[in-house]
């Protein structure tokens, strides 16, 4: 079967029936505060047993898809990443929408999401093999400087205070401690609680700062009068010129989200990160981000879904997964007694072919899908406002308590939601302390490992030529600021 068969296949009614339920179920779950992509896809793994393989990951890969773009509605309309992802996305996308541009931060979110994912899959079946060879030669040191690179990024996505981002992402990552050493197999910073040996997890945390928090500062305004935001369909539509006036911007956070989601373990969180703040930085005007930018949509949707194709690559060529839902994709090829790796592509080139062609698909399916959906689910903004919070307040509840089946996590997510909150008050940016939280552990982690390798020596942080180049680019981004302060002064 060659990838042309596979389309063939995919067309026939029960795949193609597959991949548009799978595709639909994944923007709704994304949709809902509290779901993810993950959760639906773990839910529906013991489903696929009884499949034959093709059939099975075109149904999980088309989830995998909706998911990450279904995120953008709660993003934009509720101020709640839907997933991890769209965390970036909340910034830029949820201020349109208090301006009565919904519609139009829906629609660029969507057509960023479309490109990003076109690009991927291009590189997902080109290059595949050498660029799957290249990451796998990063070291621990490398990884940990790339990590960093993206933290000290907290800087430029902080607002007009540089020292509040900085205090709040410290804040995220010294929340992001407890639990259980990975070095050591001991815990440290539980405070006696069993619950908490695997630390916080990133659901209750998202859902309590996003979500609860979000509710709790509806409910104090203006003396427990809420506002709700006025959609608008206008602008759902990209015009011709809005298509030129970003193609840049598309094409290189489309790049950066392929390109990060091929390195294991970082995550489509970080290409959006980086892809965001790549784009405030060449902007002419980078004071709008954080404030309502489309250029600012553009690169968090693109990039978010570009690493979808990304991390597909180290799965299908090395076994590697590139993220969290790539581990049950990873897990249902192995139930069905299926070894990703290099090998794949000769004993099993028509799973590998069909994977490919269901990436496709279901992005084409994507694409048409949430402009049907979203009349029906910006509905949420027609619901009184007394109505839509204790309702946005039982899919925190359910949501984070499925994940689970812990109220452990249930109280974590209100302890959160009590920290946004405060943070909110003080005028602390959450995007930086949710940022900050996420990526503490795979930078501890990549350094821990390369110290365990070196015998402690931090040497290779100035010897190795990529390391050192990155830990270079961390300081320039650090200063940043201060150096284009400067620049301005001059001119």
């Amino acid at each position: 079967m060659d990838l042309i068969d596979a389309f063939l296949y995919l067309l026939g009614p029960w795949p193609l029936f597959l991949c548009v339920l799978g595709t639909a179920l994944g923007i709704i779950v994304g949709a809902i505060p509290g779901l993810s992509g993950a959760m639906l896809i773990a839910l529906t793994l013991p489903l696929t047993f009884k499949m034959v393989p093709e059939q099975a990951m075109a149904l999980l890969v088309s989830m995998y898809t909706g998911s990450i773009t279904g995120g953008l509605v709660s993003s934009v309309l509720l101020r709640i990443p839907g997933t991890p992802s769209n965390v970036v996305t909340v910034f830029d996308g949820y201020a349109m929408a208090q301006k009565g541009q919904a519609g139009r931060a829906l629609g660029l979110g969507v057509a960023a999401s479309f490109f990003g994912a076109m690009f991927a899959w291009v590189a997902l079946v080109l290059l595949t093999k050498p660029l799957a060879d290249i990451a796998v030669r990063f070291t621990p040191f490398d990884y940990f400087a790339l990590v960093l690179a993206a933290l000290v990024l907290i800087s430029s996505v902080s607002g007009k205070s540089m020292a509040k981002g900085l205090l709040a992402g410290m804040i995220g990552v010294l929340l992001a401690f407890p639990g259980m050493d990975d070095n050591t197999g001991g815990t440290r910073f539980t405070m006696g609680a069993w619950q908490l040996t695997s630390g916080f997890d990133i659901l209750p945390v998202l859902v309590g700062v996003f979500g609860v928090g979000t509710v709790m500062a509806e409910l104090v305004k203006q003396h427990g009068k809420t506002q709700a935001l006025v959609y608008s369909s206008s602008g759902l539509w990209m015009k011709l010129s809005e298509w030129k006036a970003q193609f840049w911007n598309l094409l290189r956070s489309s790049a950066i989200g392929t390109w990060i989601g091929i390195l294991p373990g970082i995550g489509a969180s970080v290409g959006s990160l980086v892809a965001y703040t790549v784009a405030k930085n060449v902007s002419r005007t980078p004071e709008e981000f954080g404030n309502g930018s489309p250029s600012g949509i553009v690169a968090s949707e693109a990039a978010n879904n570009a690493t979808v194709g990304g991390a597909l690559i180290p799965l299908l060529a090395m076994g590697i997964p590139g993220s969290v839902i790539d581990v049950f994709l990873m897990g249902a090829l192995m139930i069905h007694g299926i070894q990703p790796g290099p090998l794949l592509f000769e004993q099993h080139a028509s799973i590998v072919y069909v994977i490919f062609a269901a990436c496709l698909l279901s992005s084409v399916l994507m694409f048409g899908q949430m402009y049907l959906m979203i009349p029906f689910l910006r509905r949420v903004l027609d619901v009184p406002r007394q109505f839509v919070l204790p309702l946005i307040m039982v899919f925190c509840v359910v949501g984070v308590f499925a994940s689970s089946n812990r109220m452990f996590d249930v109280w974590i997510m209100l302890g959160f939601g009590v920290i946004g909150f405060l943070m909110e008050r003080g005028g602390l940016p959450l995007g930086p302390f949710v940022i900050g939280f996420i990526l503490a552990p795979i930078a501890e982690s990549r350094l821990r490992q390369g110290l365990m390798m070196t015998d402690g020596s931090y040497l290779p942080l100035l010897t190795q030529p990529l390391t050192l180049a990155l830990m270079i680019v961390s300081v320039l981004l650090l200063f940043w600021p201060l150096i284009r302060t400067l620049l301005r002064k001059r001119h």
